[in-house]
């Protein structure tokens, strides 16, 4: 065993009584500090090195009773570990990390005089023990406030090993202490080339920045700090607690308005529509999208609860959704999250039970039927919100990251209030399990992210089973397979898979926009041409959408299709005015093309004699009708076309329903 000691201060450090010693008296010293029973050290000075040299081949070791001691140590099992520790140092006193050990175990039971005296003896086996050096700078600086000698070892320490990020972080946090940031941003900086993993620099980096007045660094280090720590300890705690009280300073700055206004002003070029952002403390949820085409409106409406913190992040969440859509749209690939009084039959008959379990209690029918109103509609935002949210949340983290501070707080809030709604007694004892179940995992699936994004772990907090657990993970696992590629209109996938895993595909479904709102827009064409037909007024006492209704009702009972009629009505006007032999030319036109029949159900018929227009089926069926009717009313019946009722209501409607 060779020890190497540099003749310069720190050796004085380690044996002060050396200090002004001639080369004969450190030989001496060092030679009887050495001796170990018979065996007696070599010492030698070469220039400005001292070199002690021990034959250490015959010295026992106890490498089983050092293992264990390590054991005992880690569990914080001090009492049954000093015993053998003591042993250890009586038997081999030369090995410098038995007495590191020893100093460290001192230090945690608060005895920081007898601590330095092993870690000085750890220093004179091995004087590069960067942990002993590291454990007495803290001492000094922690214990003993003298920052001066607890520069000392850690500058040993870094000296020892310029590449030991954890001494420039220990010197940072000392220089710190003194109130010298400069300097000790500069020593945190070096720490992270070396190790851009610490946590305890991050944290330190985050102080700093605070300090500067650099909120968006503080949180964004602090955040850091959090994600990295892997053994939640009081770092952990401490770094939650500054990245709260960061990101709320930063939430009282205008910021998040700024941002979500800039985004809306963006958002209103790209779909051609006003966005009006308003306050509204009735609405069920924090924030909800109202989509002009739904409300038949010409603007586009966030609405949000005003007391929410950070609501900043929910109405910009609310754009970052129509931005989806957007881009779905221009895609065509958009989908409507619909659901029909089929669906809502099918929720009734499954919590049929819980129904029967309130009406035993004495709830009010009233109650009843608002509670499962409310059940069904949250069900049904879970299942579609869910996954969409996960994509909301990613972009909104990384394409906005001023924003970060205001997601952190406002998700952390909601993720609270989710997890009351799964584990609070008084709403668990009433919900279905099946539902409270289903709510949980969706859940957890936005608690994964919450971890994904910011470090903190949620989802034990949910209570999971183990099959909850599960299936959360393999949503969210999923989800991450889309993540950093997904395609317009991809999200609406995990919509519909998830609730196929889940079982809950029976409440809704994601239906084509354009499909659907053109059969709406169809709908209305009924509405309008049949008020007409029945000559339906204003009249204050009549409801016309009621009455047209029933009236289509009857008309479906009868055989007739009231979508040939309005199409038939069309065509009546497309041909008033129109000269015969005209007429007979499309007629003809049509019925040559249709030699091997027409599909009712198809889209996409066209026409020379009428150009720039596309049919469907039932459309140029319609035409076809009338235009024989017209122009060839003797041949009509030999088409064998089954509208003759459809064509007698579309008079009368051409006619004001006389």
């Amino acid at each position: 065993m060779k020890i190497i000691f540099p003749k310069e201060d720190f050796l004085y450090t380690l044996f002060p009584e050396l200090t002004n010693s001639d080369d004969n008296h450190i030989i001496k010293t060092l030679s009887d500090y050495y001796t170990y029973n018979q065996f007696k050290p070599k010492v030698t000075i070469d220039n400005d090195l001292i070199v002690v040299e021990i034959d250490i081949n015959t010295i026992q070791r106890h490498e089983t009773d050092y293992q264990r001691v390590i054991s005992l140590c880690e569990k914080g099992n001090y009492k049954d570990a000093k015993p053998i520790l003591t042993k250890l140092i009586a038997e081999n006193p030369t090995n410098s990390e038995y007495h590191r050990i020893m100093g460290q175990i001192l230090s945690d039971e608060g005895d920081q005089d007898e601590a330095i005296n092993c870690l000085i003896d750890a220093l004179r086996w091995n004087p590069k023990n960067a942990w002993a050096l590291l454990m007495m700078g803290n001492i000094f600086a922690k214990f003993r406030d003298d920052i001066t000698t607890a520069m000392k070892y850690y500058d040993q320490a870094q000296k020892n090993n310029p590449n030991d990020n954890i001494s420039l972080n220990n010197i940072g946090a000392n220089l710190m202490q003194q109130g010298k940031i400069a300097e000790a941003k500069k020593y945190f900086g070096e720490a992270m080339k070396i190790n851009s993993n610490y946590p305890n620099t991050h944290f330190a980096l985050g102080m700093i920045a605070e300090i500067e007045n650099d909120l968006q660094s503080a949180f964004y280090s602090t955040v850091q700090a959090i994600r990295l720590n892997k053994v939640k300890d009081q770092l952990y705690n401490n770094s939650i607690r500054q990245a709260f009280s960061v990101a709320r300073n930063i939430i009282s700055t205008d910021t998040g308005k700024k941002t979500y206004r800039k985004y809306r002003r963006q958002l209103e070029i790209e779909c051609g529509k006003e966005i009006e952002i308003i306050p509204d403390a009735e609405i069920l949820t924090a924030a909800k999208f109202e989509f002009a085409e739904n409300y038949h409106t010409t603007k586009h409406t966030v609405k949000f609860k005003p007391n929410y913190p950070a609501i900043e992040h929910l109405i910009m969440h609310e754009l970052v959704h129509l931005k989806l859509v957007i881009d779905a749209r221009n895609s065509d690939v958009n989908k409507l999250f619909v659901s029909h009084s089929k669906h809502r039959n099918a929720f009734d008959k499954w919590t049929q039970p819980t129904v029967q379990k309130l009406k035993r209690m004495g709830v009010p029918e009233n109650q009843i039927t608002n509670y499962i109103n409310g059940l069904f509609d949250g069900v049904n935002l879970l299942v579609y919100n869910t996954p969409i949210d996960l994509f909301v949340e990613n972009m909104l983290y990384t394409d906005f990251q001023e924003l970060q501070p205001y997601q952190f707080i406002s998700a952390y809030n909601l993720l609270m209030e989710a997890i009351q709604s799964v584990t609070d007694q008084k709403v668990t004892e009433v919900t279905p399990k099946e539902i409270v179940s289903k709510n949980k995992i969706y859940s957890m699936v936005n608690a994964m992210q919450f971890r994904e994004l910011f470090g903190i772990d949620l989802v034990s907090e949910f209570k999971p089973t183990t099959a909850e657990l599960k299936q959360a993970t393999s949503f969210f696992e999923e989800y991450l397979q889309y993540k950093d590629d997904k395609e317009p209109a991809e999200e609406y996938e995990l919509v519909q898979h998830w609730a196929d895993d889940l079982q809950l595909s029976d409440y809704f479904e994601l239906v084509d926009e354009n499909a659907h709102r053109s059969k709406d827009s169809k709908q209305q064409e009924l509405l309008n041409v049949f008020e007409k037909f029945l000559g339906i007024t204003n009249d204050e006492t009549i409801d016309p959408e009621a009455e047209t209704k029933i009236f289509l009702k009857n008309q479906k009972e009868k055989g007739t299709n009231p979508e040939v009629v309005v199409f038939m009505v069309e065509a009546l006007e497309y041909f008033e005015g129109m000269p015969t032999e005209e007429i007979k030319k499309i007629a003809f036109d049509i019925a040559q093309q249709g030699t091997k029949g027409y599909d009712p159900e198809f889209t996409g018929y066209k026409l020379k004699t009428i150009p720039n227009k596309t049919f469907s089926g039932y459309q140029i069926l319609a035409y076809y009708y009338v235009s024989f009717a017209i122009a060839l009313p003797e041949v009509l019946m030999q088409l064998q076309l089954p509208y003759h009722e459809e064509y007698l209501l579309a008079r009368g409607v051409r006619n004001g329903g006389n």
